[in-house]
């Protein structure tokens, strides 16, 4: 994939790992618009990736928000869609009030499905585009402890899948990018206590966002970032009897941190 000259709408932006990618892009030679809700972190993004680049401040999971990215990216001439706005949540299921879980599904999955499917008939009339969606390991290797949040990635890799398929006869390219723990300010003291209990293995944005524009430039279409995270996903797909196994010998330290979140509550 060309990123030299290529128009791309990159949600999520002021986030840790958008940050990163949004720089990253840039130096590949991408021209950029970048979306979000902080306007004073987009208007500071943007002052340093360009002059060619843009931005639109918004709400990915209102129906107002989606009409001002669509709007902004047809009039900034996109090729390139980069779904990568999300949200986490770590709890037990059952201790997880429904708000949360339905901001999870509508940021998470809904989302990035109502913004590509408004884009596609833009994106249908350039010479050539794709659609990128950046999901999680624990789209492939659903975890306990994020069963809401791992039921919206594997949606999210479900749609990835399904919609290259339908696309195969077009010039629309559709990536499924699964980034491992991210080493980012938006991770709760829990979560980051329950990766250092299990030796998780967590990467820095700067080194996820070059693997992600790698993978674009080979023309990659599905990739899990990571080892043994990469072996997981290959494993969970054909015994996930061994990865029930090996994720019940890690319980008990889920709902040791988990309690913690719940008393951490207001």
């Amino acid at each position: 994939m060309q990123l030299t000259n290529a128009r791309i709408l990159l949600t999520g932006a002021t986030g840790g790992l958008g940050e990163a990618l949004a720089r990253e892009l840039a130096r590949a030679g991408a021209q950029l618009l970048i979306a979000g809700r902080d306007v004073p972190k987009l208007a500071a993004l943007s002052a340093t990736l360009g002059a060619g680049s843009a931005s639109v401040r918004a709400d990915v999971t209102r129906p107002e928000g989606i009409a001002a990215i669509v709007g902004a990216a047809q009039e900034f001439n996109i090729n390139l869609l980069i779904n990568n706005a999300g949200i986490g949540a770590f709890g037990l299921y059952d201790e997880q009030n429904w708000p949360t879980i339905e901001q999870l599904i509508a940021t998470n999955l809904a989302a990035p499905m109502q913004l590509t499917q408004a884009l596609l008939p833009w994106l249908k009339s350039r010479p050539a585009a794709a659609i990128v969606n950046v999901g999680s390991t624990f789209g492939s290797v659903p975890f306990a402890g994020f069963v809401a949040y791992s039921a919206t990635k594997a949606g999210l890799r479900g749609f990835s899948q399904s919609l290259r398929r339908e696309l195969a006869d077009s010039h629309i390219a559709v990536v499924h990018i699964a980034p491992r723990a991210i080493d980012t300010p938006l991770n709760t003291p829990e979560v980051n206590a329950l990766n250092r209990d299990l030796k998780t293995a967590s990467d820095s944005p700067a080194d996820v966002a070059r693997a992600i524009v790698t993978t674009l430039q080979k023309n990659g279409k599905e990739r899990h970032i990571g080892f043994p995270e990469r072996f997981f996903a290959w494993l969970n797909g054909v015994a996930p009897g061994l990865v029930d196994h090996g994720v019940a010998g890690k319980l008990p330290a889920i709902k040791r941190h988990a309690s913690t979140t719940q008393k951490g509550r207001p």
